[in-house]
């Protein structure tokens, strides 16, 4: 039998949206003949990201509380029982035969209501500190796939699978050379390459960092390959030169891990997948706006295994120099970066994650 039903639900982010997307695709090949549903919140970027990949969505009225006291959450129960409402009518029409969360806020009604009517449900959890949508179903969900270890403190251990985060097919087939890829984006072969990734809407603080430390890249004889956020292009594309090349958004990024000898990233879930895989040396920064600091907690876990650098954003103006310099002045530092982030990869998150999919449709 291949024509299973599946609904995926996750949202509010990338670092949701993405990898609920490369498990439909691994599930689509492997049975041509499936239907997909997807279930996100109404007005976030799922219901433009998961048209665009070639999947049918369905959106919720639901949003997260806030952590003052608002209008919004005021709002909060009647969004609930309209979500679960809604939730119900799409379970009880699509009739799937598993469904599959991947966290965010619309994911919580929809998997409550699947898991009450006996639907085999899992959830991916991408963060090394579980979200609190992923939190709430843990007991509602028959098998809960992770990326880092020690998530027993989250969820219960018997459900727990540690696949890692799906990550894009074109990065674990990366074949492009150094050289390829600095002509790619017109750099030169002659000087240490630093790739800046602030996320593809951009961050301000490493911005901002990024224009004050110019000239001290200058100083080091650096070229950047600088993905400033399509929120900031404007503000920074005057920067662009031979030696720093300024741009929204990096479509080939392949090219772009390959053309860099040092990366400098915020930690999402994703971010920290992709750049295991890469095995490139990493400087983080994280975010920290972000739900339980848990961007910090992302790196660290890496950090404790000699594995990347964290700078807080709070420290920035005392220790980037020093620090990132240790880095990029060292070939053995950066070897030493690059073989241990590469341990930490687990390449085939997406593939695992799909096999555990298919021994619930087994049960």
């Amino acid at each position: 039998m291949d024509n299973y039903k599946f609904i995926l639900s996750g949202g509010g982010t990338g670092g949701h949206i993405y990898p609920a997307i490369a498990i439909a695709n691994e599930l689509k090949k492997r049975y041509p003949n499936a239907e997909f549903l997807f279930v996100g919140a109404k007005d976030r970027m799922e219901m433009e990201k998961v048209p665009q990949a070639g999947y049918k969505i369905e959106g919720l009225w639901i949003t997260g509380l806030q952590r003052k006291l608002t209008f919004k959450n005021l709002m909060f129960p009647f969004k609930l029982i309209s979500s679960l409402l809604k939730a119900r009518k799409i379970v009880s029409k699509f009739k799937p035969n598993a469904v599959i969360g991947t966290g965010g806020f619309a994911s919580g009604p929809l998997l409550k209501i699947a898991s009450g009517r006996k639907v085999p449900c899992l959830l991916q959890e991408q963060n090394s500190y579980a979200g609190i949508t992923n939190k709430l179903l843990k007991d509602a969900v028959a098998k809960i796939c992770v990326a880092y270890d020690g998530m027993e403190k989250f969820f219960p251990a018997h459900k727990i699978i540690k696949t890692g985060n799906p990550v894009r097919e074109d990065l674990i087939k990366m074949d492009a050379t150094k050289e390829e890829a600095l002509h790619f984006f017109k750099g030169s072969t002659g000087k240490k390459t630093v790739l800046v990734l602030g996320g593809s809407l951009g961050a301000r603080r490493i911005n901002q960092l990024i224009e004050q430390k110019l000239d001290y890249f200058k100083e080091l004889g650096v070229q950047l390959l600088w993905q400033c956020g399509k929120l900031y292009f404007e503000e920074y594309k005057k920067y662009n030169s031979d030696t720093v090349k300024v741009m929204a958004f990096i479509n080939k990024m392949d090219f772009a891990y390959a053309a860099a000898d040092c990366i400098i990233s915020r930690a999402g879930a994703s971010s920290v997948s992709e750049l295991s895989i890469v095995g490139k040396p990493v400087v983080f920064i994280p975010s920290p706006t972000v739900a339980e600091d848990h961007q910090t907690k992302n790196a660290m876990a890496l950090v404790r295994e000699n594995a990347a650098i964290m700078i807080k954003e709070k420290e920035l103006n005392a220790n980037f120099n020093s620090v990132f310099s240790e880095v990029i002045t060292s070939k053995e530092n950066q070897e030493e970066l690059g073989v241990n982030i590469k341990k930490m990869a687990l390449p085939n998150a997406t593939k695992d994650i799909v096999d555990q999919v298919e021994l619930l449709l087994q049960k």
